[in-house]
């Protein structure tokens, strides 16, 4: 697929080396050194639309001041056939290149032709990731977190489905250890209290006090009775948290499919364990003598594999030491395995067994700590942790409303969970909005986000998308087609505001490539807006629906453009592109 931007920095280069092989020949500048340097789009675009700094960086090796250089390959430099249509000097010695027709013509050729697979770039080459978000433990309802890690990740998903990797949505259901141990606990006292009532035991301490745990009681009790009240505590647990997981697990796909999200894969960890796999795992850690015995629980040796490994990274012993690593339990001398053996199972499961070439895990910003030692793991697996595992650690959402903070759900007096956000903003105000760089803390503004006006972005790009499809339909009933369109002369576009609208057209396949490069698909966001801006301007400045013969024509293929290029990125980040508001 076309990158314009790139193939324009490639024929600028190449015409630059070109040039000096002439003025070579010519002896007009010393032989023997290899012309290198960067093309870049300048911010100040008033001397060229490219900018080259090949004299600068040759100056040395040819001997010669860049300037003279500059002027020299000016003037051995030949634009015909190239996408410039000028060449000039600036400054210090910058050669500057200014785009031709033919590169506008072939961005809006590119678009036509390829359609809604617009965009799509092949840095991935087919390799395999899988990519991990959300994975809230199915205790209780999802929070805020969860919805901003659920758009990071299905974003970063298509953005790398674009970039040209094979990718696959995963969501991991701790439906084992601790946590379901707690979840039990706590829905029998709560079951116990409308049994006994002041007789009923204490409500544990660590136990969760929600409201969705006395609603999951009640529902036990009203399809099973009081007998459970006689029956061992192990087996009483066991039926509750099998009966709470059967209710949360089925809430939490719906939550997310409501939210536009749809995994590949739910993938259970007492899978690992009743496969043996978490157990086998841990074996094989033993075998390579990367674990110990201590206190009767088994240690994995945390401290040493860091420390080797910053050590081979070039860290004195000095430095390693104030970070005063500490070693992991695996399996705790009652015998059962820690959340961090199954963790370390389920990565070598993702990396060794399925043999995706990376895993990508999207986490809070509160496990940071976790990411060195899981790598760690994967380095003594020999998994190779550090190139293979990525972690993007996304900061917390805060909730504003008439300016200040919002903490309470309005119709449950409650904290806020994705299902009372998603009952007061639309799907894709809430979408595009956590989709903000993950490093950053997002402010989330429930007034701004139901605002049907330009102050709103989402508005503002649904609404650019939406005024050409407007456009598109009164101008079919004039008899003006997409048909007749496709063969304008696009020459004609030669206004700025058209120039710079097409200009941001051809950024697609770049910014895709950023935003795989950087796991941060909030390059789409920007890009977007700065699409429906370009166009607002070009559509106030630029007559269309009674412009001349030939130009109506051309800005009609533009508005096309526009419009399907509009759809490709909204649907990279989950949102729509209604055609009427």
């Amino acid at each position: 697929m076309a990158n314009l931007i790139e193939l324009a920095k490639k024929n600028a280069d190449a015409l630059l080396r070109n040039a000096y092989t002439a003025a070579v020949a010519a002896e007009a500048l010393p032989a023997g050194a290899e012309l290198t340097g960067t093309v870049e789009i300048p911010k100040d675009i008033s001397n060229g639309d490219y900018a080259a700094n090949h004299a600068m960086v040759c100056a040395r090796a040819l001997h010669m001041a860049p300037r003279k250089i500059a002027d020299t390959l000016l003037e051995y430099s030949t634009l015909e056939g190239s996408y410039f249509s000028s060449v000039s000097v600036a400054g210090p010695g910058f050669i500057n290149f200014r785009l031709s027709e033919r590169w506008y013509s072939e961005v809006l050729r590119s678009i036509r032709e390829e359609g809604t697979a617009y965009g799509h770039i092949n840095d991935g080459e087919g390799k395999r990731i899988n990519v991990e978000f959300v994975s809230a433990n199915p205790t209780g309802p999802m929070h805020l977190g969860n919805a901003r890690g659920g758009v990071l990740g299905d974003a970063l998903a298509s953005v790398l489905s674009f970039a040209g990797y094979e990718v696959s949505r995963e969501f991991y259901v701790n439906d084992a250890g601790n946590q379901i141990e707690k979840f039990a606990a706590s829905i029998d006292a709560r079951y116990q209290e409308l049994l006994l009532g002041d007789q009923a035991p204490a409500f544990p301490e660590d136990g969760y006090h929600g409201e969705d745990i006395i609603v999951l009681a009640k529902a036990f009790l009203e399809e099973e009775g009081d007998s459970w009240l006689q029956k061992p505590v192990d087996e009483r647990h066991a039926a509750m948290a099998k009966f709470g997981l059967a209710r949360n697990i089925p809430k939490m796909k719906e939550d997310l499919l409501r939210y536009g999200v749809k995994y590949d894969r739910w993938f259970l960890e007492s899978e690992l364990h009743e496969s043996g796999f978490v157990k086998a795992t841990v074996d094989r850690l033993t075998e390579m003598g990367f674990t110990y015995e201590k206190d009767g629980a088994l240690w994995l040796r945390t401290a040493e594999i860091l420390s080797s490994k910053m050590l081979a990274e070039g860290k004195s012993e000095e430095a390693i030491a104030k970070l005063d690593l500490k070693d992991d339990v695996l399996r705790r001398s009652n015998g059962f395995y820690t959340y961090f053996a199954a963790d370390i199972a389920y990565h070598r499961n993702k990396l060794e067994i399925r043999g995706f070439d990376k895993a990508i895990n999207i986490w809070g910003a509160d496990h940071h700590g976790h990411i060195a030692r899981l790598k760690g793991a994967m380095d003594a697996l020999d998994l190779d942790g550090e190139h293979r595992l990525d972690i993007v650690l996304m900061q917390l959402v805060k909730l504003m409303r008439d300016g200040k903070p919002e903490r309470m759900s309005k119709r449950t007096g409650k904290a806020i969970s994705l299902t009372d956000l998603l009952d007061e903003v639309p799907v894709d105000a809430a979408r595009y909005f956590f989709n903000t760089r993950p490093e950053s803390p997002v402010e989330f503004d429930l007034d701004l986000a139901v605002r049907q006006d330009s102050e709103n972005p989402v508005y503002y790009v649904q609404y650019a998308h939406a005024r050409i499809c407007t456009l598109i339909a009164a101008l079919a009933a004039q008899g003006h087609s997409l048909e007749a369109a496709e063969e304008a002369d696009t020459s004609l576009l030669g206004t700025p505001e058209e120039q710079e609208l097409i200009k941001q057209l051809a950024a697609l396949p770049e910014e895709i490539r950023l935003a795989a490069r950087d796991y941060d698909p909030s390059h789409i966001n920007k890009f977007v807006t700065e699409l429906a801006t370009r166009f607002h301007k070009f559509y106030t400045v630029c007559r269309i629906k009674d412009a001349e013969a030939g130009i109506l024509e051309a800005r009609l293929l533009l508005c096309f453009a526009v419009r399907q290029v509009i759809e490709i990125a909204l649907t990279i980040i989950g949102v729509s592109a209604p055609e009427h508001m």
